[in-house]
């Protein structure tokens, strides 16, 4: 199976951790972020792997060679020389969703215990194009889906802003994103955009023309560890 990890932002919220390495090496529990992903995709039998880089991109490549991968194919998409956000990252790996078989994407600043296997499963049987993970959390910005779980629209609840695939409805399920996601072979292939862009706006758009499902992930673990306070918050709840 194939899991692509996101890990070339920069980790600004995560300063001054970050001040002189990535934040896949931001360390979660005594180990590296990207170590405890990586060694959790294994278990589930996930054996090539893609992880784009930018920021301090070299430190990510050595520690993945000074580990033997961990004992998976891993592949560098290099982004050293310019960031490309959640969608350009999407376009440069086009080539690893080549094949029969969806992709896991997966921020590497996210902690769930959710099986992925399941996801996998899940996704292929509802032959949908993108399934996205969702959880109902306090969040700023939502997910909009109809009854059937199909993506319908976003909203960014500080700035009273509501974007729709379509024409606006009144009745939704209003979910945050939990930065994991399953994509068919065909996904980049229906990517509009081009350069450094949010996929947000690219879901959107892509909902109008092909099937992108939500499914709700409420039980079990589930951590944002994109700041210094958070990663404090996640670690004292999973030693509990």
């Amino acid at each position: 199976m194939k899991a692509f990890i996101l890990a070339a932002g920069l980790g600004s919220r995560l300063a001054p951790l970050t001040n002189h390495k990535p934040k896949a090496l931001v360390a979660v529990n005594g180990k590296p972020m990207l170590q405890n992903l990586i060694e959790r995709l294994k278990s589930q039998g996930f054996d090539e792997l893609l992880i784009n880089v930018h920021h301090f991109g070299g430190l990510v490549v050595d520690f993945l060679k000074a580990h033997d991968n961990f004992g998976v194919n891993v592949a560098i998409s290099d982004e050293r020389n310019g960031l490309l956000d959640t969608g350009g990252a999407i376009v440069k790996a086009g080539w690893f969703f080549k094949g029969e078989e969806p992709v896991l994407v997966h921020n590497v600043d996210v902690y769930s215990d959710m099986d992925f296997v399941k996801l996998i499963h899940q996704h292929s049987k509802s032959k949908a194009l993108v399934t996205l993970v969702t959880r109902s959390r306090i969040s700023s910005r939502k997910l909009l889906f109809d009854s059937k779980n199909r993506l319908i629209g976003w909203k960014h609840l500080q700035k009273n802003e509501t974007k729709w695939v379509g024409k606006p409805v009144t009745y939704v399920l209003e979910r945050a994103y939990s930065g994991i996601y399953v994509a068919s072979p065909l996904y980049p292939d229906l990517i509009r955009q081009k350069g450094s862009f949010s996929i947000i706006p690219e879901w959107l758009d892509m909902a109008a023309r092909a099937s992108i499902m939500g499914i709700e992930h409420n039980d079990g673990l589930w951590f944002d560890l994109g700041s210094v306070d958070k990663i404090n918050d996640a670690e004292s709840k999973m030693n509990t």
